[in-house]
C-alpha cells in the first residue's frame, strides 16, 4: 500500500508540473552586465519562465545580410551576455526560451522579400548561420525552449522547404523543445507546425475600439479568436504558447496592440483591463501552455511607472495583476 501511495504522489506531482502554465516574461537585453539584483524583480512577480531576445539587424526587407553578435550591439544581445543572463535565471530555477529575432528599420520581418532565387539562397544561408549560432548557445546553456523565428510569414510562405531543412539542422545542435513565433494575423499559415513542439503566436489581436475597453467587452471579443486558436491546437495536437502578449498603458490599447509609433495618452486602466481579460479567457485552458509578457527591463526601479505609456507593467498597477496571476 505504501508503494502505491508513493507512486500516486509521484504521478500527481508529474502531472501538476506538466500542466503548470508558462508564466513568462520577455526580458529585454541591455548594455549592462546582468546580475542577481536585476533579475530579482522578475522572480518577485512570480514568473517561472523568461525569454531572452538577441536581435539581429537587416538594413531593409530586401537585404540578404544579417548582422548579429556584433561588437556594436548591446552586451545583452551578444553571446557572452545571453550566456550570462541565461545562467543567472536558471540558477534561480527560472526556465528560459531563447528567441532570436530580426529588426528592420522602417520595415517588418513579415514582409521580407528577395528579388531573385540567388538572393533568396544568400539570405537563407545567412539566416541559417544566425539561427544555428544561437541554437548552439541554447544547447550550451540548457535553455528549455528555442524559438526558430519570429513573425517571418513572407519567408515561411515563399520558402517552405527551407524551414523543414532548417529544423533538421537545428535539432542536430539543440536537444530541447522548439517553437516558432508567428504574428497574430498569419499564425495559421505555418506549414511546419507538426515539426514544432508548441504553436507560437505573437498575440497582438485587435479586439475593441474603446478608449478604455471593459473586461466584459474584451472577453466577448476574444471568444471567436479563441475558438480559431483552439481549433488549430486540436488539429495538430499541439499546445499553444503566446510567444509575445501585452498591451501599452495608453488610450485605445486594444485597437491595434502592435502599434507603438503613434502619439499616446497614458491610460493605466486600459492596460489592466486588457490583461485581466486575456488571463480570464486563456489561462485555464488545458490546450494553452501559457505565454511571455512583453516586455521587462533590467533597470526595474527606473522602468515603467504611472507616467509611462509603453508595454511594460513595471511599477504600474498592472504589475500586481501579473504577479497575482502568475502566483496561481
Amino acid at each position: 500500500m505504501k508503494k502505491i501511495i508513493i507512486v500516486l504522489v509521484i504521478v500527481i506531482s508529474a502531472v501538476g508540473f506538466s500542466q503548470k502554465k508558462i508564466n513568462g516574461i520577455s526580458f529585454v537585453a541591455s548594455n549592462n552586465e546582468v546580475n542577481l539584483f536585476q533579475i530579482n524583480p522578475v522572480i518577485n512577480v512570480n514568473a517561472n519562465w523568461v525569454t531572452l531576445m538577441p536581435f539581429a539587424f537587416m538594413k531593409s526587407i530586401n537585404d540578404t545580410t544579417i548582422i548579429y553578435n556584433s561588437k556594436n550591439q548591446w552586451k545583452g544581445e551578444r553571446k557572452e551576455g545571453i550566456t550570462n543572463t541565461a545562467k543567472l535565471f536558471k540558477k534561480k530555477k527560472i526556465k528560459v526560451m531563447l528567441k532570436p529575432q530580426i529588426w528592420i528599420p522602417n520595415g517588418f520581418t513579415g514582409h521580407i522579400k528577395m528579388n531573385s532565387d540567388k538572393e533568396w539562397k544568400s539570405f537563407e544561408k545567412n539566416y541559417e548561420n544566425y539561427i544555428l549560432f544561437y541554437a548552439k548557445i541554447a544547447q550550451d546553456t540548457n535553455c528549455e525552449l528555442f524559438c526558430i523565428g519570429t513573425e517571418m510569414n513572407s519567408v515561411v510562405m515563399a520558402r517552405p522547404n527551407y524551414w523543414n531543412n532548417l529544423i533538421v539542422k537545428i535539432k542536430k545542435l539543440y536537444s530541447g523543445k522548439i517553437t516558432y513565433a508567428e504574428n497574430w494575423d498569419t499564425y495559421k499559415n505555418v506549414s511546419f507546425i507538426d515539426k514544432l513542439d508548441f504553436i507560437g503566436i505573437d498575440a497582438y489581436f485587435p479586439l475593441d475600439k474603446a478608449k478604455t475597453p471593459s473586461i466584459d467587452a474584451l472577453v466577448k471579443a476574444w471568444k471567436p479568436v479563441k475558438i480559431e486558436i483552439e481549433k488549430l491546437s486540436k488539429k495538430h495536437n499541439k499546445k499553444v504558447i503566446f510567444t509575445e502578449y501585452g498591451y501599452q498603458s495608453k488610450d485605445f490599447t486594444t485597437l491595434e496592440p502592435w502599434e507603438h509609433s503613434k502619439s499616446r495618452v497614458v491610460n493605466l486602466k486600459g492596460q489592466e483591463n486588457a490583461l485581466l481579460a486575456l488571463y480570464k479567457i486563456f489561462w485555464k485552458e488545458t490546450w494553452f501552455a501559457g505565454g511571455f509578457l512583453w516586455k521587462w527591463y533590467d533597470n526595474h526601479e527606473k522602468s515603467g511607472g504611472k507616467a509611462d505609456d509603453d508595454y511594460t507593467v513595471q511599477n504600474k498597477p498592472s504589475e500586481l495583476i501579473v504577479k497575482n496571476q502568475y502566483k496561481e
